[in-house]
């Protein structure tokens, strides 16, 4: 086979669990980003003599690193151990549930 899935090859049956995950991996980047993008340029983009401080540190690094890192870190935390799946990595036939 060069590469190319013919009509006779099965696909493996994690593929579509990997394939979900990943979308999830991708959609928390995203959201990651956007809180930190958001948090970031609304409350820093006021001239600094008008800044307000939470705990000695800028509103907008605040909210856009260390609540946003807290956050996404709980997030993941969520994810990881309430909507993935423990599949197995080996290649043999006995993690197959359709042979």
């Amino acid at each position: 086979m060069n590469g190319k899935w013919n009509k006779n090859t099965k696909k493996d049956w994690r593929y579509p669990i990997a394939h979900k995950e990943a979308w999830i991996g991708m959609a928390l980047v995203i959201f990651h980003f956007a809180w930190w993008y958001g948090f970031a340029y609304g409350f820093g983009s006021e001239p600094v003599e008008s800044y307000t401080y939470v705990f000695g540190f800028p509103t907008w690094f605040f909210y856009s690193c260390i609540v946003g890192f807290i956050v996404i870190i709980f997030l993941v935390i969520l994810i990881v151990k309430f909507i993935f799946v423990d599949i197995p990595l080996e290649s043999d036939e006995k993690g197959d549930p359709y042979s």
